[in-house]
């Protein structure tokens, strides 16, 4: 049975930084595209930051330069490092496998 659970979410200052972890069993994250995504209240979900199985990553225009997708094939986890956070980056943030399986998701809120 595939999981994804999400971690490293939380109440954070504007210029903050956060790192985000996703951390799979039944499943192995470098064989697949993973991907970060999130959802603010009453919004779509949109994408993040992907990255593929050999490790090319692409991110979101709101994102780049602020955010790092990053993997650790031992530990089976994708991290989202997310730095100078602004109050438009409150969500809950999404861990994607493979394009069809999710996590539950952890809540990011930058307010001061």
């Amino acid at each position: 049975q595939v999981q994804l659970v999400e971690s490293g979410g939380g109440l954070v200052q504007p210029g903050g930084s956060l790192r985000l972890s996703c951390t799979a069993s039944g499943f192995t994250t470098r064989n697949y595209v993973m991907g970060w995504y999130r959802q603010g209240h009453g919004d779509e979900r949109e994408v993040v930051a992907v990255m593929t199985s050999d490790g090319t990553t692409t991110y979101a225009d709101s994102v780049k330069g602020r955010f790092t997708i990053s993997r650790d094939n031992a530990k089976n986890t994708v991290y989202l490092q997310m730095n100078s956070l602004k109050s438009g980056d409150t969500a809950g943030y999404y861990c994607d496998g493979a394009c069809k399986y999710w996590g539950q998701g952890t809540q990011v809120t930058v307010s001061s």
